[in-house]
């Protein structure tokens, strides 16, 4: 599995009951997969936690074969090396893009490598431009963000986090600042990702997007309720709550 999360247990100050309450998940290598759920089912926290962003006091994040424990099972120092070598094979897409409005889609992309790296020009740049051509962006390369679109935005973004060669690409509902009509286009480019073998993660309000996907994992209350294939669970739940929540949205 590349990513396997396991009865992971998170309690915000001054809540009454935990917002993860032993939440359990494991995905298998290249799996595209949306996180569905109600506000405050728990969407985003765990995806806060996979990434490191947000500590969790109990349960394990594995991802490609690095297990990340909570607080009150390991010291501050030996967590701190944990997610250090988890981090090192994540990437996160910001739900806003947050791309370097200075910087051209190319450099964009290649700043991280270089920086972080260690990666030279020529080598940085020859990976940049290759993500940005399977994401359909070979005639962008140049352009800075206030030209491109919002979806073209969303891919560039993409491209920036497949520069630093994740296992695992964690999404945070990625088609919620675009006009309707881009939505699709950022599912197109999630499959072009799929294709290469990294496993995705996607937080998502969008069902459009959850039924272009290869599986659906249902939050509610901190836990996940219903996990599948999306014509298995959003054609055909087996759990009132997740009915109930396809009812409303759809």
């Amino acid at each position: 599995m590349t990513l396997k999360v396991t009865g992971l247990v998170r309690h915000h100050a001054g809540n009454a009951e935990p917002t993860l309450k032993g939440l359990s998940f494991d995905l298998p290598t290249g799996t595209l997969t949306a996180l569905l759920g109600r506000s405050g089912a728990g969407k985003s926290t765990v995806l806060r936690c996979v990434m490191g962003l947000e500590p969790f006091e109990a349960g394990t994040v594995e991802i490609d074969g690095v297990v990340v424990q909570g607080t009150n099972d390991v010291s501050p120092a030996q967590r701190a090396r944990q997610l250090n070598e988890a981090r090192a094979r994540l990437g996160l897409v910001f739900q806003a893009f947050e791309l370097f409005p200075h910087l051209s889609a190319l450099d964009n992309c290649t700043l991280a490598p270089m920086k972080v790296k260690g990666l030279g020009r020529s080598a940085a740049e020859a990976r940049a431009r290759s993500l940005l051509a399977q994401l359909g962006l070979e005639h962008h390369v140049g352009a800075f963000p206030e030209r491109l679109s919002g979806g073209q935005k969303q891919r560039v973004a993409i491209a920036r986090a497949l520069a630093m060669e994740p296992r695992v690409l964690l999404y945070d509902e990625p088609t919620s600042a675009l006009d309707p009509s881009l939505k699709g286009e950022v599912l197109q480019a999630l499959k072009r990702v799929d294709a290469t073998g990294v496993t995705q993660v996607v937080v998502t309000h969008d069902l459009a997007l959850a039924r272009g996907m290869e599986h659906v994992c249902v939050l509610d209350h901190g836990v996940v309720i219903e996990s599948g294939a999306p014509v298995q669970v959003l054609e055909a739940p087996q759990h009132d709550t997740t009915r109930a929540l396809l009812r409303d949205w759809g």
